[in-house]
C-alpha cells in the first residue's frame, strides 16, 4: 500500500471512529474498536432487545440511531430479540413485569419489533441489516 492511501485509509478511519464516538459518554473498548476498523473489513453488530415490552420506547431510538451509524460505514448489523431470555422470564420471582414468556406470547412482540427495525433501516443498505431471534444461532 503507498503512503498517500496509507493515509487516507488512516484519515477515513480517524473519521469513523469520531463519527461513533460522537454522543457518548464513555466507549468501553475504544482502542479494540479502533484495532478491529483498521483491519478495513466489515464489523457484525449486534444489539439485545427484550421480548417482554410490547413496544420500543424513545430511549431505544439512542441505540438504533448508533446501530444506523454502523450500518453507513458498511458494517453488518444484527438486531436480536432476547426469546429466550423472555421465556425465562425474571428466575428469582421479584419483578413481576418480567414473567416468564411462551413462545406464542412472544412472536407477536418479535414482529412488531422487526417491523419497527426494517422501518429504521437504511434504504441503500437493507442487506446490511437483520433482525432475528436471540436463541437462533
Amino acid at each position: 500500500m503507498t503512503d498517500s492511501a496509507q493515509a487516507e485509509l488512516s484519515a477515513e478511519l480517524s473519521a469513523q471512529l469520531a463519527e461513533l464516538n460522537r454522543g457518548t459518554a464513555e466507549v468501553l473498548v475504544g482502542a479494540e474498536l479502533a484495532h478491529k476498523l483498521r483491519r478495513n473489513k466489515p464489523l457484525k453488530i449486534k444489539a439485545g432487545f427484550d421480548p417482554t415490552a410490547p413496544d420500543l420506547h424513545l430511549g431505544h431510538t439512542v441505540l438504533i440511531n448508533k446501530m444506523r451509524q454502523f450500518q453507513q460505514f458498511g458494517h453488518e448489523v444484527t438486531f436480536l430479540i432476547g426469546d429466550f431470555t423472555g421465556m425465562i422470564g425474571d428466575p428469582s420471582g421479584r419483578n413481576a413485569t418480567r414473567p416468564p414468556l411462551t413462545r406464542e406470547q412472544i412472536e407477536p412482540t418479535q414482529q412488531l419489533i422487526d417491523n419497527r427495525f426494517s422501518r429504521s433501516s437504511i434504504p441503500t443498505r437493507p442487506a446490511s441489516t437483520s433482525t432475528r431471534a436471540g436463541s437462533v444461532p
